[in-house]
This record gives structure tokens, sequence and C-alpha cells, in this order.
């Protein structure tokens, strides 16, 4: 199919269901779960299985060691493989040049199809050339909404982390903060960059970005820790992922602040603190969903030539507010890794 016979357009194309998938899908095998760099995963089968012939597609991505987020976006992942009759792959690093690397190690393997995330776009562009020389789908999840296209990627999948950073300052306005600080654990991800951005381009009141090595929880602690004790005027630690959230409110307690924390994405850990009120509200991604659209789309289009958002729009899945008030509704999928 060639992607330039779609009509391009200016709309935006929210999340959607997978129908297609039903039509086309019988009892049939399931794939095995596995570990966790480069292994085969398939955990979390749905009731109808493909019997399409058997596909091998890689899901590539930026996670760093100990970040559970991205446990959530492979168990979408698993699920779709399992349910399509998919060989999934999975491996992570994340140094953008390791990650380039382990895209190359999946072309090696003659792959049926790539699923990566773009974080640092720039690493990945060469890379992405070579998949699409060998004629290998790829598709793009999470990190690289502005970057998707430019790099020749067939579809993408995650939240326009702008439009989140927006939607998270309005928040903060409404809740009548005067002065946040943004803390970003990987100074570089473009992602990041555009979540404080964002932010700072609706919120009113004064805002402070604040650089840690997300790598390193106590360095972590202990940097929100000393910003908070420089400056009692902070009313608000914005972090850019749930388990630096849960860090920051140790910090606010060390410090002897009386900043409230709110953050981007959700864990298990994350709802619990909601519902207590140690975190005032979360912006959900739905990472599962990025994990089962991505590897689900892929099989799509090999066995139906299907585009999803017509090849030229983001499939966008966030962002969503959680707070007190519907905290309860996600927190069953939470449990389960699911949200």
């Amino acid at each position: 199919m060639d992607r330039s016979t779609h009509h391009r357009s200016r709309r935006i194309v929210p999340v959607v269901a997978v129908a297609a998938a039903a039509a086309l899908t019988l009892a049939g095998c399931s794939s095995s779960s596995g570990g966790k760099k480069s292994e085969e995963g398939g955990s979390g089968a749905s009731a109808g299985k493909a019997t399409t012939p058997r596909m091998t597609v890689a899901l590539v991505t930026h996670q760093s060691p100990g970040d559970t987020f991205w446990d959530i976006v492979r168990k979408g992942a698993e699920a779709a493989a399992a349910k399509d009759n998919i060989k999934l792959i999975y491996s992570a690093d994340p140094n953008a040049g390791n990650q380039a690397n382990l895209v190359q190690n999946a072309i090696d393997q003659k792959v049926d199809g790539i699923a990566i995330t773009l974080a640092k776009p720039d690493a990945m562009k060469d890379v992405v050339k070579k998949a699409t020389a060998a004629k290998i789908p790829v598709v793009g999840l999470n990190s690289g909404v502005s970057d998707w296209q430019k790099l020749g990627l067939m579809e993408f999948f995650g939240q326009d982390e702008t439009v989140a950073g927006e939607a998270f300052g309005k928040k903060l306005n409404e809740l009548g903060a005067k002065h946040t600080v943004c803390v970003v654990q990987e100074q570089g991800n473009v992602g990041l960059t555009q979540r404080c951005n964002g932010l700072k381009e609706t919120f009113s009141g004064k805002t402070d970005v604040l650089y840690v090595n997300g790598t390193d929880m106590p360095s972590v602690k202990s940097t929100i820790t000393a910003k908070l004790k420089t400056d009692s005027s902070i009313d608000y630690v914005a972090t850019l992922g749930a388990p630096f959230a849960l860090t920051a409110a140790q910090s606010v307690t060390d410090a002897g602040s009386k900043a409230k924390v709110a953050t981007f994405d959700l864990n298990k850990d994350l709802t619990t603190a909601i519902s207590k009120g140690t975190i005032q509200f979360a912006v959900d991604q739905q990472p599962y969903l990025q994990g089962y659209l991505a590897i689900d789309s892929l099989w799509l289009y090999k066995n139906n030539g299907n585009y999803m958002g017509g090849g030229e729009q983001p499939v966008l899945t966030g962002p969503a507010f959680v707070d007190k008030s519907n905290v309860e509704a996600v927190a069953a999928f939470a449990a389960k890794g699911t949200r």
C-alpha cells in the first residue's frame, strides 16, 4: 500500500478500538512469555487468537532499569502478541546509541515488524532508514509524536506531550498554584522537555526546571529536597513519571515543605497515593494501550493492509487526569499492572 495515496488532514485521531482485529481473528496459537531484555513475550492473551501465519515483531524502547512504566507498555504488547500469533522480542536501553543498535539487531534478525520509541529521534533516523530499506514496517509509540513522520515511520501511538503539558499547567491554575518546579529525570529526552515546556506555556505562575539523575533515586530525592529547602515559595512539585512523584513526596516531608506533588503517568503505588492524598493528580497516557496498539497495528498491516490514523495522523492515547474523584475506577486495573 502506498502511503502517498492517503489524504492529508489536520484532524487528530483519538484513541481507537481495533475492530478490524475481531473480523480477522479465530481460535489459534499464542506466544510464550519471557524475561526482560531481548526475549519473547506473550502473557495476557485474549479469548480470540489469530490463525494467521506466525510473525516476529521487535519492540525496542528507551526503558531505564527499574522504570516500571515500561512494564505496563510491555504487558499491552504481550497481550496483542498472544492474540495475534506473534513472537514478540522485547529489548531496551536508555542510551540512544545502544537503542539504535538494538533496532539494527532486529533488522539483522529479519523480523516482520518493529515498534520503537523516539526519545532521542536524531539517534534513530539512520537505523529507521535501514529498516525501511529492508522493507520492514516500523511504527512508533510513546515518544516521538513530533518526529515520527519525519523519520518515515508508518504510524504512531501515544500522547502529544506538549498538549499534555499544557493541560497540566491549566490544572495547576485551577488549583491555585503559584510556583512549581518541573522535575526532569532525563536531560535531552524530547518528550520530557515538551511536557515542561507545555506546562510553562499555560501555567500563570512561576515555573522552575530541575534536572535530576533518574537512574539514581537517592540522588533524585536529595536534589528535590535541597531545592525545596532552598525555596519555600514552591507550592507544587511536578514530576514526569510515577516513581519520581513518590520520591518527591518523600522529599517534601524531608524538607519540611508545604508543597504538593502532581505527576505524569501512573502505577499501582501512585493510585494508592492519590487515594490517600499524598499525590494530588496524575496525567494518564495509557501505556498499556500504546504497547497493545503498536504491536496489533503491525499485525493488521501485514494481514489486512490497515493503517491506523490513516497513516498520516498520530493515534492519541492521552492525556486524561486521574485524581481522587476517579482514582478508584482506575485502581483495580493498576493493581493488575495494566494502568
